[in-house]
């Protein structure tokens, strides 16, 4: 046997690996999420150094398939090492089985994992050793297999990875690792979002059709095993290639350096950006990010809260009002962008309530989501402070007894309460909110009479705004004021909701058809509360989450983070705060609105004060950005800051207060000064968290 034909399973899988992931760089290439042109030059690094990386890659994620062909022989079946070896196995399975072994220790499914595959190992052993006239064809399908399994891989995070550039434009990043977490709502997700037998049906056909045909050019491996000296000779090799790869391929994630996002996500191989992700799921601020003395960045910081002690943002904020204790009624909108409403250019007549109930408000024209995904915008409202590197507060195990809305609300005697259609388990809600003094009422709390459609994501709006009526009645009756934070989930793939409530049908999964479903909900809660005798006498807050898409063609593209909010009082005057404000500010301001006294340790202002510095707050779990004086400064992981000049790029027909597009043009020459607030503004973030000067 030469030495290329003993490679040939390597050699295989790694041809079909490259075809994949070329034709998947293709499809991404061209995809309508993909808002971007591309220069000959960037073409050629997307394709070449692509290549180079998946080579790379392939080489440290084939590890098991060479750990299996090394140990493919005929020899250890000999007496008596075959029976040595099968008495090894036995007791390694009785150890394991016993209960007391070490896997024990780290309890979970780990023993039961560790178990079945020694089992498995023990009886394929068995068989080999005692059945050596089928030993060929066992060996001959259990290869088959191998190759089956690494090709239904390969195909399948293909197909993960275009849905993964289908919802958020970019590779796998954090967001890919909780998905991982809570499977039970994804792998549901995903049941109801697209056509999953067929799906798959063509993805085991295909898999089935590769498998043939790369094992009949790799099956030569098996019909004439290496010798012991051709295995070590077939190791080195390999070796050598696995450990030049493990300096290739972070090195080639450092050329990932184009200005145009598109081009470095594209560039970039999945399965390492998944690594990544995994490692930076938590990130230490002063690890890895520029810092400034910490003297120095509460010193900035003070410049903003000039009443604070300048050791925190501690201060007090007074009214010359007597404080007035209305209900409030706080509704976060699952993926509402601004672009949806009327006001911002759109023409689809999806958000007709909204695009009502806003002129009759006190409106928000020019507020930015914290960050990209719920638990960033949950955070922002509850918390009022910037969305600090890696995960969100409320996903981290120092979640609990922090300084919170909710928190305020309790203090003057409110019933505080977390409303959520679906499991409250999802993305550790439950966990902060019940930490945070809130009561929770979520799809568990729901009898089965009480819901009239669900999908994976919990009950629908129309649902869960008729528990809250119910609710806020039983509260209403016990004579204090109330406190109800709701969050929707109708408007988030599938798309799914009742057929017969609006002209866009509910099985159809149109993301217009959720937006639509979602405005004629809230239009029935507000029908419903109007009736009811608390009415007059609460504040309605309803705010998104976070926009529906955060892919852009630059790290933090603006017009992904402006979302629509706004304040209604049944008895109050409709007018528009046109203001630079960020979601943090949202609360805050309510409160300065209600005349509450309090000390506050909120990051976020009244922006209504004649004193308020307009900024708004932006980011994803890496990238941090403040936007001051029409320039976005963003601090990025290894101590990096870029800034960027933003041009409006003004729509036609649409007022100046509602564009929401902008170029983002690099700072030919830096503004240290927006450089070192942004600095001090996330670093005495992380740094009050860290050292738990947050707390309530």
């Amino acid at each position: 046997m030469t030495f290329y034909k003993k490679l040939s399973p390597l050699y295989n899988l790694a041809l079909f690996y490259f075809i994949i992931s070329f034709l998947l760089r293709i499809v991404l290439f061209f995809h309508p999420i993909t808002q971007s042109s591309f220069t000959i030059l960037q073409s050629l690094k997307i394709f070449s150094l692509g290549l180079i990386s998946d080579f790379f890659v392939f080489i440290i994620a084939s590890a098991f398939l060479w750990f299996y062909l090394i140990f493919i022989s005929n020899s250890k079946y000999n007496k008596p090492y075959g029976y040595i070896i099968l008495g090894l196995f036995v007791a390694l399975f009785l150890y394991v089985a016993s209960g007391k072994s070490v896997f024990d220790e780290y309890g979970g499914a780990l023993p039961g994992i560790i178990l079945i595959f020694v089992g498995i190992k023990t009886t394929l052993f068995a068989l080999f050793l005692f059945l050596p006239k089928w030993r060929n064809k066992i060996r001959f399908w259990l290869f088959a297999f191998v190759i089956f399994l690494y090709i239904l891989l390969i195909l399948q995070n293909g197909l993960s990875e275009y849905f993964f550039w289908n919802e958020f434009g970019v590779k796998y990043n954090f967001i890919a690792v909780n998905y991982l977490i809570y499977t039970n709502e994804v792998i549901g997700n995903i049941i109801q979002s697209y056509p999953v037998i067929p799906l798959f049906s063509a993805l085991f056909a295909l898999t089935g059709i590769s498998t043939y045909f790369i094992l009949r050019n790799s099956k030569n491996f098996i019909l004439d095993i290496p010798s012991f000296k051709e295995k070590i000779k077939l190791s080195g090799f390999y070796i050598g290639l696995f450990l030049i790869s493990l300096i290739a391929i972070p090195t080639l994630a450092k050329t990932e350096n184009s200005k145009n996002v598109f081009v470095n996500e594209l560039q970039a191989n999945g399965l390492y950006k998944f690594y990544l992700a995994f490692q930076n799921n938590k990130l230490d601020y002063f690890k890895f990010y520029k810092t400034l003395p910490n003297k120095e960045a509460y010193a900035l910081l003070k410049r903003q809260f000039p009443t604070s002690t300048g050791k925190n943002t501690e201060r007090t904020i007074t009214s010359d009002s007597l404080e007035n204790h209305k209900n409030v009624v706080l509704i976060t909108i699952e993926s509402l962008s601004a672009e949806f409403m009327k006001c911002y250019g759109n023409e689809q007549n999806i958000t007709p309530f909204l695009d009502s109930l806003a002129k009759e408000s006190l409106q928000f024209t020019n507020l930015y989501a914290a960050g990209n995904r719920t638990v960033r915008g949950l955070e922002a409202v509850t918390l009022c402070l910037p969305p600090t590197a890696g995960e969100s507060v409320v996903k981290r195990e120092d979640n609990k007894n922090k300084f919170s809305t909710g928190a305020l609300f309790k203090q003057r005697g409110y019933d505080v309460r977390f409303m959520y259609g679906g499991d409250a388990f999802f993305d550790n809600m439950q966990d902060f909110y019940s930490g945070n003094d809130y009561q929770i009422v979520d799809k568990s709390s729901f009898n089965p009479d009480e819901i009239t459609f669900s999908n994976v994501w919990g009950v629908c709006d129309e649902d869960m705004y008729n528990k809250a009526i119910k609710v806020m009645n039983t509260e209403a009756k016990e004579n204090k004021p109330f406190f109800n934070h709701i969050m929707t989930v109708s408007n988030h793939r599938p798309f799914t909701y009742p057929n017969n409530k609006i002209d866009i049908p509910g099985d159809i999964k149109s993301r217009d058809g959720g937006v639509k479903y979602t405005d004629y909900a809230l239009r029935k809660f507000f029908e419903m509360a109007s009736k009811q005798p608390w009415f007059k006498n609460t504040v309605f807050v309803i705010v998104a989450d976070h926009c529906a898409s955060s892919a852009g063609k630059t790290q933090l593209p603006l017009d992904k983070y402006r979302i629509p909010a706004f304040i209604y009082n049944p008895t109050g005057k409709s007018t528009k705060c046109n203001k630079l404000m960020s979601q943090i500010d949202l609360m805050p301001t309510l409160f300065g609105l209600l005349h509450f006294n309090y000390q506050s340790k909120f990051f976020g202002q009244d922006v209504l004060k004649a004193d308020y510095k307009p900024r708004a707050f932006i980011a994803t779990y890496q990238d941090l950005g403040l936007i001051r004086d029409n320039v976005l400064t963003i601090l990025s992981p290894k101590q990096t800051a870029r800034q960027f000049k933003l041009k409006l790029n003004p729509k036609p027909g649409v007022a100046p207060e509602y564009q929401i597009h902008y170029d983002e043009i690099p700072l030919q020459k830096e503004r240290t000064d927006l450089t070192n607030e942004t600095i001090s503004f996330y670093q005495t973030a992380s740094d009050m968290l860290k050292k738990k000067k947050y707390q309530k």
